[in-house]
């Protein structure tokens, strides 16, 4: 467990497991890298995991350019830095869509690809599903929140939609600040997950990453995860969309057995 200078933060890391096979995990907004212990655990890889600027014990964002470029820009440097080559890619929602773009600008550092329920939302609009107008409904309160700088109350709104059976009111009030203070860090990523700005739906990219993609989701989930799935496995040539029963949106961390049964035979194809 360290800290390193990587693309112009102070990111905080650690190691997961044992072996040659080397693995990069990339966590949810809101969490940390500690979040892949169970999962990781049960994964035959030496697998190294970073928190996000402004998560864990990583320095907080500057605010400078978009923040999945920023994010991205860390897992790429930071593979570089720590042995570099083909490496297994997972990532979990936000670091979904981070583990995505990496795929699609370096894919001569990815090995396979695991994207536990991307927030990839540009996906869904790009093919006029009809699950848009649901989640854009259902985000309507938060974006509000966020506008009026109530901070805290976009969060309880947040967890509500992502999270249904925690309850705000339960979390310590630690957790509750802490999760206030990085409301800003989820409408930062917005431009990347929501508009596509870097571009990553453009002809031909989407095709372009040709190494295994799994793809994970919840039958709990929000219907939008659904929506994202199918239209990143109309595009990419080699993916498979699993779907974990009585999971919701945080099944890396509330069904590591599970996900772990599902990824064993996908890291095997790319052996």
């Amino acid at each position: 467990m360290t800290l390193a200078r990587v693309a112009g933060h102070d990111v905080f890391h650690q190691s997961f497991g044992i072996g040659d096979r080397r693995a990069l995990m990339i966590h949810a907004a809101l969490a940390h890298s500690g979040a892949w212990r169970g999962l990781a655990a049960q994964l035959p890889l030496n697998a190294v995991a970073f928190d996000l600027p402004g998560h864990g014990q990583s320095d907080d964002w500057d605010g400078q350019g978009d923040f999945l470029t920023c994010v991205t820009r860390i897992a790429e440097e930071f593979r570089d830095c720590h042995g570099g080559g083909a490496t297994d890619v997972i990532g979990h929602s936000f670091g979904g869509t981070v583990a995505l773009r990496l795929a699609v600008e370096r894919p001569d550092l990815v090995r396979s690809l695991t994207l536990i329920e991307p927030v990839f939302f540009a996906a869904a609009r790009a093919t006029a599903a009809p699950e848009i107008a649901e989640h854009d409904a259902a985000n309507a309160p938060f974006a509000k929140a966020m506008k009026q700088g109530d901070h805290a109350g976009a969060a309880k709104i947040f967890l509500a939609m992502w999270q249904p059976g925690a309850r705000w009111s339960a979390l310590p009030e630690p957790l509750r600040t802490a999760q206030a203070a990085r409301m800003p860090l989820i409408t930062a990523g917005a431009p990347g997950f929501d508009a596509d700005t870097a571009g990553l739906l453009d002809a031909g990219r989407l095709e372009g990453v040709t190494v295994p993609v799994l793809l994970l989701r919840g039958d709990e989930s929000p219907a939008i995860i659904a929506a994202i799935h199918r239209a990143l496995m109309e595009r990419l040539p080699d993916a498979r969309d699993v779907v974990v029963d009585g999971a919701g949106h945080m099944l890396a961390i509330t069904h590591p057995d599970q996900v772990a049964r599902e990824m064993l035979p996908h890291l095997a194809r790319a052996a």
